[in-house]
């Protein structure tokens, strides 16, 4: 999972269409080169199509070289719950075994604690949540082990 970077307040457009700002589009590119190191690419990133998480999830398309067949668009992902969160996750094809998920708060720090095996306070913008499921389906995920975090503030 990954928390769209840091967005732009400054521009007079909707919540939906809000921007990274500069610091935003830095901590793309720098979590999302650290992660190309240190973990296997995603077999298919599922992203908002909020204009910030979008901006994210190209950081990661990118460096993982993802082709677009397999970079989804997904309006239920604008979601501050986790429902649709959790409605996305449950109903992943089960023949993938690595997908990364490009969202928003509250609903990633929900997930990732409600999931996950650490307790994170909040996950902050760009910060990256990776966790594991002993599961053959997606719909059978209860709870899982958290492997890894990577948050700007670690590379910084």
């Amino acid at each position: 999972m990954v928390r769209h970077a840091k967005s732009s307040w400054k521009h007079d457009v909707e919540d939906h269409k809000r921007p990274l700002k500069g610091r935003g589009r830095r901590d793309g590119k720098l979590v999302s080169s650290t992660l190309k190191d240190q973990i296997e690419p995603p077999q298919r990133i599922v992203t908002s199509d909020a204009t910030r998480a979008l901006s994210t999830a190209n950081f990661f398309k990118e460096v993982f070289d993802i082709e677009e067949a397999n970079f989804i668009k997904n309006h239920n992902l604008y979601d501050f719950s986790g429902q649709g969160v959790m409605n996305i996750i449950k109903g992943l094809d089960n023949s993938l075994d690595r997908v990364m998920i490009v969202g928003h708060n509250h609903a990633f720090t929900s997930i990732a604690n409600m999931l996950g095996s650490k307790y994170i306070e909040n996950v902050p913008t760009c910060g990256f949540v990776m966790l594991q499921f002993e599961v053959d389906a997606w719909g059978s995920i209860t709870t899982g082990t958290t492997i890894k975090t990577l948050f700007p503030r670690d590379l910084k």
